[in-house]
């Protein structure tokens, strides 16, 4: 998470750790920053993630009013773009596929070594 130009949070998947299915990296990052900043929305922010978040990450980005979302590797079955509508606060700029192929290759790999 990016706030003027500065990292404020990093956070990745911390499903299995805590046996919390809704321990998603992004969750753990909105939380990270939000009280890095002292406060609950992110309007000035920026979440890079590896892969496209999932519709209950959307979810949580609306609530949050962050500004920008920009991720590599879109989530055919999970993602937020497979919604008709959108999930994202309307002032949310969302860019994907930003090094596609690259994000590709790294989740395939993570997932290949967990298997």
């Amino acid at each position: 998470m990016v706030f003027n130009n500065r990292i404020i949070a990093k956070a990745h998947n911390l499903t299995q750790t805590l046996n919390d299915v809704t321990a998603h990296a992004e969750m753990q990052a909105f939380t990270a920053a939000a009280n890095t900043l002292g406060g609950k929305y992110l309007k000035d922010c920026t979440l890079y993630v590896t892969l496209e978040p999932c519709i209950m990450c959307g979810g949580a980005a609306m609530w949050t009013q962050i500004s920008n979302i920009v991720y590599g590797a879109k989530d055919e079955k999970k993602g937020c773009s497979s919604l008709k509508q959108s999930v994202y606060h309307p002032k949310t700029k969302v860019t994907g596929g930003v090094l596609q192929e690259e994000c590709s290759l790294l989740l395939k790999s993570f997932f290949q070594k967990k298997r």
